[in-house]
This record gives structure tokens, C-alpha cells and sequence, in this order.
């Protein structure tokens, strides 16, 4: 028989094998520490004592100490430190956790120690690291739900965020990006008065215009302000930009056709090809240079599938005010696409489509996540030229999504300038059989008189275009999941009699920051009906790991991959949750497809939340009566009043001290 304490073991095994981290049960297999542990025992008796689980990750030294109920997690002082008293060494996880971690460091070499407390199971539990110094030390790090922030691959930058407190590389690159950013988008104001559409297809054309740069087709250096027409300034980057989209092979010609006449105003606008006195060149040469320097090398470089030009775009809009909410366009976060593949489990055989692709970001996630998983030559050809798929509507944001792809060596990328609901879904089908579709619709565009335009028929109708089993996951406003409309409820009913929903997942608030827009993904199974037994995850992931920073919008804690990988796990079924963070239910077409509807507080209540309840009851109760209100628990106020022992040892308990 398995006692609750070993079940834990286990568990937590597991979850270092999940993190690939490789640690000692109960002794260690390094010298150094297995002699500093003869004298670790936690009554202080200088006998032998053992952790849970103890190793090396790099130069940290990882300590796990666990208990089998989070009702053993932690005890505390009455100033809220963390005891060190024999007894709560002994009885509780976090405290002997700390115990072990101040011994070795006192007894060992190592300089970095995460200790950490871990009890309960896998449905209910809490997490505790703490860092200990070569001085004993110690600071109390957030929670995570498991070990993968400990692993090789992401031990430094934790150190470098959660314990140094400091920026991480990729989180100064952000910043350098936001800044080049502002400043382009002021120069661009400044010294050229370009319409808010414009700015962006100007970032991308000079983009291209640079790529022809490396075949000796173009030079900075001879944008020199000629005032003859055939050879402005204008003129030579709209040829080196033409020049590109013939290198790459950009067909058929219509689209190049709209793509040049979306750049012609690189060509025609006069004020940004005349020398202006205060730069002492052309606005262009100056954008060109700027854009060289700061931005052409980053995205040319580039291969984790950042959105460098959607990001642009998203700063450019929001500085000018107009963010496209107008136009419903809201552009999806780079962590979000990556997600998506995550969720939607994309191989290097899958053909993906995004119907509503605006600069590219879910598409450029997907080709990069496939071309991840192979290294033939042929293959990787093969993903670039037949696996990707997108339609977008706005002429300016359909320029860009073919620049973004043509910068990471895609320059026959299946995109086209189309209104996606007048095409047929049985014809996408039939010619490009996608197998994962993703999307991010335009918002708040349908009305009674316009229901085509609603965010569940845009749903509905990529789901018709699907093959059968096709994957497709949506990022949506929460309202599209309720069915606001008798219209759109009618749609919901009708997507379940063709197609499977699996689950939506509800996302942080702030995941659109500046928007106001409250998210979900909603994911699919294409081509098979819903029957009425299936059973939909409803997940929270309110609490993502990111949170909103001033200036700079929204930005990720340390915890992000532990989060996302807890809700990896309980999406695919590798571990159980308590339901206010999961709920498996069946569903009805009417319901409200949100965790909010279906969720209710199914957990029992531990012994010590029972008597932290009745406590606080009793301190209340016996408050009121002494301050002459006990007709409220129907006690005379001319009489006297008296509480049990038992009471009152449940209120000192709370924290209180009472006289005999």
C-alpha cells in the first residue's frame, strides 16, 4: 500500500521528469552535498538527514522537500516569518525546505540555492521555491504549478527576472524595439505628415528595397535627393522594392500589381523626396538609414517568429490613436500565435490557413513551428511553398502579412487580397485542404442586419472550409461564446450539428491591452458532429503570467512558462486540476461556452479553512454583542454573555491572545 506521503513522492517525481530535471531521491550522488547531509538532521541532533529530492542544475544546487497535504504546506510566526522551530521543520514542507537549503549552504560550496516546498497532489497543491545565499539568506519566491522554470533551458533567465530582478536580453530587445518604434513613428510625423495607413506599407517597402541591398541592386548611399522624377529617391527604393518581389518570385502578377500600387506612395509622395533643411537629406534617405540600423538587421536575423513588422504596426496605430478598432482590427500578441500551435499540436505535415491573417503573426508562428521539426531542405521548401495559407481584406494589411513573409524567406507564400465570407468554403477545401486554421476575426462588426459579419459566423464559416478533423482554434470576445443574439445562438447550434467544439479557454483581460476587449480561445474539431455526450473543456487562464507595465504595455513575469506549460498539461490530459481552473462538462447549444458558466466551488474545504471560518465567525459574533448589537444572534442586551472554551481557543488560534 502507497502511504499519502510517497503517493506525493511520486507525483513529484513525475513532475521533474515532465521539467527534465534530474535530481537524488533521499541522498545524493555528489560528494560534497552527501557529506554536508550526515549532519542534517531537522531535530538539530547533528545525526543524518535527508530531502526528498536534492541536485545540481548548472551552478544552482535544487533542494525538494515535500508533505502529502497542503494543510502541512507552511508555518508562520506571528510576524509572518517563516518558523524555524524543530517542530515546524519537521512538520512542514516550505519550513523544511528552508532548513535544508541553510545547511547546505553553510556545510557546502554552493552559492545559489532554490529550495523548495511542495505539498499536496496532483489535483490540489501548492509549489513554494525560496532562494538561499552563501549567508543564509533567504527570499520567498511566487508559486509555480511545477519544476519547469528549474530546468536547464530556463533556470538563468528565472535567476536573472525573479531573484536579480533585472530585465532579461529578450526583455531589453523589446524595449529597444518599443523605443525604435516611438521614434520612427514621430520621425514619419514629423518630417513627412504621413496618413496612419501609410506609415506601415513605408516601414515595409524600404524593408524590401533593403533586401536588394545584398544582391548590389540598391544603396543607401545613392538616395541623394535628385529632383529629376525617374531618379528621386522614391523612385529608387520602388524599383529595388519591384526588384525583390521579382527575385521572390511573387505570383501571379495581379498580386504583385497590388502590392506595387500599395507601395506607390513611397514614389508619389512629394514632401518625403524633397531634402528637408533640418535633416539635411530626403525623409526617406533618413527612413531608409533609420530602418536599416535599427530594424532591417533584427527581422533579416530574426528566427523565434516575431511579428517585427505587426509589431510596428500595432505601435504605429496606437501613438496615432487610431488603432483600427474601427475597422475591428486588432492584432494578436506573439504569444498567443505561438499558442495557438501549442494548442492545436501543429506538425510539419499540417497545412494551416488563417482566413482573417492581417500582418501575418499566426502564419509566421505555424511556419516557423513546422520548419522547427525538420531540417530537410526539401521539406522545408515545401512547408514555405504549399503549407501556407492566408486571405486578408485590407489591401495595406495584406501588403504587409506578404512583406512579413517574403522577409523570412518566404516569397511564395499562398496569401490573398480577398474578402474571406464571399469566397467558398467548399472551393478552400478542395484546392488547398488545410488541416489547422486559426483566427483572430474582425470585432464588434455584426449587427441584426448585418449577422454575416458576426464573430461566430466568421467561425462557422472557416470551420466549413476545413477538411474532415481538421484542428481550428479562434481567438474571440467572450460574447461571441455566450450568443448574445438569437441570430448568433442559432449559429452555435448550427456549428455543433457539422463540427466537434473541445473546450474554450478564457484569457487574461489585459491579453489586447488598450483594447478592451475581454478574450477567449475557442478550439474545434472540423467535420464532426458534436454529439451529445461529448465532453468540452472550460479552462481559466485569467492568470497567465503576464501583467501591464507602464510605457511599455504588456509584459511577462517570470511564471509565463510554468503557467503555460500547467495549461498545456490540462488541455492534453496529462494531469488532473481543481475545477476553478478547469471544468469537464458536456454542453448544450444554448449554454454559455465560458468557465464562468459552468463552474461552481466543488472543493472541500481543509480542517484548518474550517476553523479559520468558524473563528472568524465567533471573533465577529462575540464583537457585536460587547458593542451592545446582540439582538442580531438573538441575545438580550441586558444580559450577559459568555463563549465557550473551545471557542475561544478557536479564536486565539486565529491569531488572538485571550485571558483565562
Amino acid at each position: 500500500m502507497i502511504t499519502r506521503e510517497k503517493s506525493t513522492d511520486l507525483w513529484v517525481y513525475d513532475l521533474l521528469k515532465e521539467a527534465d530535471i534530474q535530481l537524488d531521491p533521499q541522498g545524493s550522488s555528489i560528494k560534497e552535498i552527501r557529506e554536508a547531509l550526515k549532519t542534517a538532521s531537522k531535530r538539530g541532533t547533528g545525526n543524518v538527514g535527508f530531502p526528498e529530492y536534492i541536485g545540481v542544475v548548472k551552478d544552482f544546487l535544487i533542494v525538494i522537500e515535500d508533505k502529502s497535504s497542503v494543510s502541512f504546506h507552511e508555518n508562520r510566526t506571528r510576524d509572518d516569518l517563516l518558523a524555524e522551530d524543530s517542530e515546524s521543520i519537521c512538520n512542514y514542507a516550505v519550513n523544511g525546505a528552508l532548513f535544508y537549503g541553510k545547511h547546505l549552504s553553510m556545510n557546502t560550496s554552493y552559492k545559489k540555492i532554490i529550495a523548495i516546498g511542495v505539498s499536496g497532489n496532483e489535483k490540489r497543491h501548492r509549489i513554494s521555491p525560496l532562494f538561499i545565499d552563501e549567508r543564509q539568506n533567504y527570499k520567498e519566491l511566487p508559486e509555480t504549478e511545477g519544476f519547469i522554470l528549474f530546468n536547464e533551458d530556463n533556470i538563468d533567465e528565472y535567476y536573472i527576472k525573479e531573484i536579480l530582478q533585472e530585465d532579461t536580453a529578450e526583455e531589453k530587445e523589446t524595449k529597444e524595439i518599443l523605443k525604435d518604434a516611438a521614434e520612427l513613428h514621430e520621425d514619419l510625423r514629423n518630417y513627412g505628415s504621413i496618413q496612419d495607413k501609410d506609415k506601415p506599407l513605408i516601414v515595409s517597402g524600404i524593408l524590401l528595397a533593403l533586401r536588394e541591398a545584398d544582391f548590389g541592386n540598391f544603396s543607401v548611399d545613392n538616395l541623394i535627393g535628385d529632383t529629376n522624377e525617374q531618379t528621386t529617391d522614391g523612385q529608387k527604393i520602388y524599383k529595388a522594392i519591384k526588384d525583390n518581389l521579382d527575385r521572390a518570385n511573387v505570383s501571379p502578377q495581379v498580386k504583385k500589381d497590388k502590392l506595387l500600387s500599395q507601395f506607390s506612395v513611397i514614389r508619389d509622395n512629394t514632401l518625403i523626396n524633397e531634402i528637408n533643411s533640418t535633416l539635411g537629406k530626403t525623409p526617406l534617405k533618413h527612413y531608409t538609414e533609420f530602418l536599416q540600423k535599427r530594424v532591417y538587421q533584427s527581422i533579416r536575423y530574426n528566427r523565434d517568429g516575431e511579428d517585427y513588422l505587426g509589431r510596428f504596426y500595432g505601435e504605429f496605430m496606437s501613438y496615432s490613436g487610431g488603432d483600427g478598432q474601427s475597422l475591428g482590427i486588432i492584432l494578436t500578441p506573439k504569444h498567443i500565435t505561438n499558442l495557438f500551435c501549442d494548442l492545436l499540436d501543429v506538425k510539419s505535415n499540417d497545412i494551416v490557413f488563417d482566413p482573417c491573417c492581417g500582418t501575418g503573426g499566426f502564419l509566421i508562428s505555424a511556419m516557423h513551428d513546422m520548419l522547427s521539426q525538420t531540417e530537410g531542405v526539401e521539406e522545408r521548401r515545401r512547408i514555405k511553398k504549399n503549407q501556407v495559407f492566408g486571405v486578408e481584406s485590407q489591401s495595406y494589411m495584406f501588403t504587409i502579412a506578404t512583406t512579413n513573409m517574403i522577409l523570412r524567406g518566404d516569397g511564395k507564400s499562398n496569401l490573398e487580397n480577398a474578402d474571406f465570407l464571399k469566397l467558398n468554403p467548399a472551393k478552400i477545401q478542395k484546392e488547398w485542404h488545410p488541416t489547422i486554421g486559426m483566427m483572430n476575426p474582425p470585432y464588434s462588426q455584426g449587427s441584426k442586419t448585418n449577422s454575416d459579419l458576426y464573430e461566430i459566423s466568421f467561425t462557422e464559416n472557416l470551420l466549413d472550409c476545413m477538411v474532415e478533423d481538421g484542428k481550428v482554434a479562434i481567438i474571440v470576445p467572450q460574447s461571441t461564446m455566450t450568443g448574445k443574439t438569437k441570430v448568433e445562438q442559432e449559429i452555435k447550434a448550427n456549428i455543433l450539428k457539422k463540427h466537434t467544439l473541445e473546450g474554450v479557454i478564457t484569457l487574461n483581460k489585459d491579453t489586447f491591452y488598450g483594447v478592451g476587449v475581454n478574450p477567449c480561445i475557442a478550439i474545434f474539431t472540423a467535420w464532426v458532429p458534436h454529439y451529445k455526450e461529448k465532453v468540452c473543456k472550460f479552462i481559466n487562464f485569467e492568470n497567465d503570467g503576464y501583467v501591464v507595465a507602464k510605457h511599455v504595455g504588456l509584459v511577462e513575469t517570470p511564471n509565463v512558462k510554468d503557467k503555460r506549460q500547467h495549461l498545456l498539461d490540462v488541455w492534453n490530459d496529462v494531469i488532473e486540476t481543481e475545477t476553478k481552473f478547469c471544468v469537464k462538462t458536456t454542453i448544450e447549444p444554448d449554454d454559455e461556452w465560458l468557465h464562468s458558466f459552468y463552474y461552481f466551488n466543488d472543493e472541500i474545504p481543509s480542517d484548518e479553512d474550517f476553523r479559520n471560518t468558524i473563528a472568524d465567525y465567533i471573533t465577529f459574533e462575540v464583537n457585536m454583542i460587547t458593542h451592545g448589537r446582540g439582538y442580531l444572534f438573538g441575545v438580550e442586551s441586558n444580559k450577559e454573555y459568555s463563549i465557550t472554551e473551545d471557542e475561544m481557543l478557536l479564536v486565539a488560534e486565529d491569531g488572538d491572545e485571550y485571558e483565562e
